[in-house]
């Protein structure tokens, strides 16, 4: 989930400080981290070591998070000239996205099993700040990166790319992980506001990728063809698609005795009767997004920071598998969700290991963007 930065010519000096050219596409680690831990302890399985995996998983990925939060902020300190460029670069400053989906990602995490750890009372506040630095992040991306690409970017023809969408699922992830506070305000109109905020943030992204994914599933069709390194991009559709289904289903699970009766019955229709169909086109974008990466490997794909993009996506149809499971009681989705729970712990791996092999290697050095 993150812009092409494999080595070769034209990258930075050794002499060069690391985190000059650091840019917000490395939160994607963060966040395809932090998924197999909220995804896989919500599985529909017994299986024993399982929390606890899922317990150090997130516990890695907040010590990412902290790491890159602190590496982020020298580069905004010391290189301001490079973080300015990297704003009014279009294929850098969607990434800004995922700054907001690995505060959240990690946020919820601390709900669903980080409170093993830390206590339920430490993880409700480490959940709140995050959840909170989020969604305002992601809501000030979502308005301001289309805005620059409108309005400073110098965006070619048949440039639209899957990474656009980033900046507009942020409030989707918010949409989807803010329910987990409401039992922790006050009954009535605190609860009642956010699970309502949370939803209209559910359809101020929906609509938005509405909008795009025109353009990007044009450019796939019409041409020019994707550079190979971005051939993992096409799994970014998921991410919209997947969580938007975990979404409605976390509506039905926390709208009883929240919001009254007949819109309670609503949220609990609106589980089956949006997320069914919506997870059918998840798994048809899955296979085509499958096929075309296995055909780029095959033309000579390696790898670079965009495998990660396998991962947070496809997380959250695990977990939209998972709501679905809840609500209709059918093992299919039961059985949905273990498959690509597979898919994304073999993904998280390799994407994983390779990126600190290409750490050590220096073959993943962050370069300066293309221009």
């Amino acid at each position: 989930m993150a812009a092409p930065v494999s080595v070769p010519d034209g990258a930075p000096s050794a002499r060069e400080p690391f985190v000059r050219h650091l840019g917000p596409n490395w939160y994607a680690a963060v966040m395809g981290t932090a998924i197999v831990a909220n995804a896989g302890v919500a599985l529909p399985v017994d299986v024993p070591g399982l929390r606890t995996g899922c317990l150090l998983v997130w516990v890695l990925s907040a010590v990412m998070l902290a790491v890159l939060l602190c590496a982020r902020a020298v580069h905004w300190a010391f290189h301001h000239d490079q973080a300015r460029a990297h704003l009014l670069d279009p294929a850098v400053a969607p990434f800004y996205g995922c700054l907001s989906m690995a505060l959240l990602a990690v946020g919820g995490g601390a709900m669903l099993v980080g409170k093993d750890w830390i206590g339920a009372g430490p993880a409700v506040v480490v959940d709140t700040v995050l959840f909170l630095a989020g969604t305002a992040v992601g809501l000030l991306a979502a308005v301001a990166i289309p805005y620059l690409m409108v309005e400073r970017h110098q965006i070619k023809p048949g440039s639209a790319s899957p990474v656009w969408l980033l900046p507009i699922v942020a409030p989707m992830v918010s949409a989807a992980l803010g329910p987990l506070l409401i039992p922790h305000l006050p009954p009535g109109q605190w609860q009642e506001a956010l699970l309502l905020g949370c939803y209209g943030m559910f359809g101020l992204s929906l609509l938005a990728t509405f909008v795009l994914l025109p353009a990007v599933f044009s450019r796939l069709v019409i041409g020019p063809r994707l550079p190979l390194a971005l051939t993992p991009t096409l799994f970014l559709v998921l991410g919209p698609l997947g969580q938007s289904t975990t979404a409605v289903n976390k509506f039905a699970d926390a709208a009883p005795g929240v919001v009254r009766a007949p819109y309670t019955d609503g949220f609990r229709m609106l589980a089956v009767i949006y997320g069914v169909p919506v997870m059918g086109f998840a798994l048809l974008w899955f296979a085509f997004a499958g096929a075309v990466l296995v055909h780029a490997r095959r033309r000579g794909m390696r790898f670079s920071m965009t495998w990660w993009a396998l991962t947070f996506p496809v997380g959250t149809c695990v977990t939209g598998a998972e709501g679905l499971a809840r609500h209709t009681g059918l093992d299919l989705y039961r059985w949905l969700a273990l498959a690509l729970y597979a898919f994304l712990l073999a993904a998280w791996l390799v994407a994983g290991s390779l990126t600190l092999r290409g750490l050590f290697t220096g073959a993943l050095r962050p370069a300066p963007a293309a221009g």
